[in-house]
């Protein structure tokens, strides 16, 4: 490869971290919770069609970054089309306890899925006993929703609305706040689309494979950095 060819990578791969921080800034903008809004306690990322994340917004912490990056691979069997949203609190497929809400939005580029954003957010609430170590079990924190399209083609799930209403006391900020995950991921899909015309690109296959092998070697090179021996 060039060194313009690589120069030409590198350039594209900041662009990529510049979108998914827009997604990040979108979601904090518009939702209710006050532990997103005022606490960040968020995260938000790109993804390829294998469900490997190839950027994540430096707004958000690392803990939902690393629960959001295993969670995306559970969506991958769902068919999804422009415009669909799907989201989850699972416990053992996302971040460990119900009040984190995971949602997965498709990018699509020409009429083609080209890749994935997704968001984690810990909403104030999601129905059950609320915050505190009163509950028995995961079930007693709230709402379970398993993996579910709660946006088809653009166009609100109202039986799943309905539901998420009618479980919650605060019905008014967990929908204000579902709604501000999915905008969140919309926001990612309107700069990724503007990035690919602007480089041409059809996809996000190169530049994929550019940020894995670099990350990889830098990972690499500063282990061979360290040391050899025994410590303790």
């Amino acid at each position: 490869m060039s060194a313009l060819a690589e120069i030409q990578l590198q350039v594209m791969w900041n662009r990529l971290i510049a979108v998914v921080e827009e997604q990040a800034q979108t979601m904090i903008r518009t939702a209710f919770s006050t532990t997103v809004r005022e606490a960040g306690d968020l995260s938000a990322g790109i993804f390829d069609l294998d469900g490997r994340m190839l950027a994540q917004a430096v707004t958000g912490t690392p803990g939902h970054v690393n629960s959001m990056m295993e969670s995306v691979g559970h969506f991958l069997a769902a068919t999804m089309q422009p415009g669909d949203h799907y989201i989850t609190n699972d416990p053992w497929l996302g971040t460990g306890h119900l009040h984190d809400l995971t949602v997965v939005t498709p990018a699509f580029h020409r009429g083609r899925m080209v890749g994935m954003f997704a968001n984690t957010a810990h909403v104030i609430d999601v129905g059950g006993l609320g915050f505190g170590p009163e509950g028995r079990s995961v079930f007693e924190e709230g709402m379970y929703i398993p993996i579910v399209k709660c946006f088809d083609r653009g166009t609100a799930n109202a039986t799943f609305f309905d539901i998420i209403r009618a479980a919650s006391p605060l019905p008014v900020e967990l929908e204000g706040d579902i709604y501000a995950l999915c905008a969140c991921n919309d926001e990612g899909v309107s700069w990724l689309a503007a990035m690919l015309d602007e480089f041409a690109l059809d996809g996000l296959g190169t530049l994929a494979d550019f940020i894995f092998t670099r990350s990889l070697r830098a990972t690499e090179a500063e282990i061979a950095r360290l040391p050899r021996g025994t410590w303790h």
